[in-house]
């Protein structure tokens, strides 16, 4: 297995474990090189999966692995 893959599993792997307000409060202050601008309304309608999907995509794209 590549480090590659081993690092998109482990941070997967995190985000799957946090609970929906640790993914959330993470989207409402994540701290990149961009911003994730979404509406705290917004988060509370979309169920835990898309938030962890969101968030693990803004992860992946500032880590550079993908």
């Amino acid at each position: 297995m590549t480090t590659i893959n081993t690092d998109y599993e482990r941070m997967a792997c995190i985000v799957a474990q946090m609970s929906r307000d640790e993914v959330k409060q993470e989207i409402l202050h994540f701290k990149g090189t961009f911003k994730l601008d979404f509406p705290e309304d917004y988060l509370e309608q979309l169920s835990v999966e898309r938030l962890r999907h969101i968030l693990l995509a803004a992860k992946l794209q500032q880590s550079g692995i993908n």
